[in-house]
């Protein structure tokens, strides 16, 4: 059985997770913090990054990694195309949400989620690049309903945990929610995600962490 280790405040490893429910793909969870030392994890995670799998086969560790492994272990549901071209352009859409997107506006999570403070030169950097990326994902997303087109894949998958953060981050540190302000309506496409029962499951899963969480500080 595979082993899904990290938390379920991650983006990264509800990604994952979003992935293995879709597919129906049993599956167990082991909670294991980011930026570990132990050597366990590292064995599995150089970095210390969450998520990562245990199989029988070994340690996997990086989420698109994880998800085309997925993928390729149980074609069925497919979430990529089966044509060479499309398949690409659900990869393509991935790299935008994860590497342009949300790696970008990572840098105002400090503030926007936990209660730090960004730089204002850090702050005009990041409004720079994340309104030149949106624009660039905009020319690539169809929304049509789902992101690649009239399918659910793994670009979905990708879209689902990280556009809302990139949202609410960029309205919290800098006033405006720039995927909005681009005319993306991720809010209504968030919602249409949140009523697969997958995500539902991931959902909840989330909120009774967050809640378990806040009930520790009390």
């Amino acid at each position: 059985m595979i082993v899904l280790c990290g938390f379920s405040l991650s983006n990264y490893y509800n990604k994952v997770k979003l992935v293995l429910l879709e597919k129906g793909i049993e599956f167990s969870e082991e909670m294991v913090a980011t930026k570990s030392s132990d050597e366990a994890v590292l064995s599995a995670s150089p970095l210390g990054k969450v998520p990562f799998i245990k199989t029988e086969q070994g340690n996997l560790c990086e989420s698109q990694a994880i998800v085309e492994y997925l993928e390729a272990l149980q074609p069925q549901p497919a979430l990529l195309p089966a044509d060479p071209w499309q398949a690409a352009k659900v990869r393509e859409l991935c790299t935008f949400v994860d590497l342009h997107l949300e790696l970008v506006a990572r840098e105002l999570y400090g503030e926007a989620f936990f209660g730090g403070k960004v730089s204002d030169e850090t702050k005009a950097r990041v409004r720079k690049q994340l309104e030149k990326n949106i624009a660039g994902f905009k020319r690539l997303a169809r929304f049509s309903p789902y992101l690649a087109g009239d399918s659910f894949t793994l670009a979905d998958c990708s879209a689902w945990v990280s556009l809302p953060l990139v949202g609410m981050a960029s309205k919290i540190a800098l006033g405006d929610d720039l995927l909005q302000a681009a005319g993306i309506d991720w809010k209504a496409y968030a919602r249409q995600i949140g009523e697969r029962p997958a995500a539902q499951r991931v959902a909840a899963d989330r909120k009774r962490d967050e809640q378990a969480k806040a009930a520790a500080k009390a």
